[in-house]
């Protein structure tokens, strides 16, 4: 499936989890799949707790989160002790 098509199925909505990212318009937030992701639970698991689930779904979690790691950027700043008298 086209990376596209799988983040249309992530969807940001002010009235839903303060404008969290969820899947498809439901009350499952994107963190709360890769967290039970992390924590060691199965794609198998997860369809199985939420029928409605699908594995592109769960895909597309993973690609949001993906892109919005690969946005993260670190600047390096220097700090210089000045003295006072």
């Amino acid at each position: 499936m086209e990376e596209s098509v799988l983040l249309d199925r992530i969807v940001v909505d002010p009235n839903i989890f303060g404008g969290k990212p969820i899947i498809r318009g439901r009350r499952l937030a994107v963190e709360h799949v890769l967290g039970m992701l992390a924590a060691g639970d199965t794609t198998e698991t997860l369809l199985e707790g939420y029928p409605w689930l699908e594995e592109e779904d769960i895909r597309a979690c993973m690609l949001y989160a993906q892109r919005m790691v690969g946005h993260e950027r670190i600047e390096l700043m220097t700090l210089t002790a000045t003295s006072s008298q």
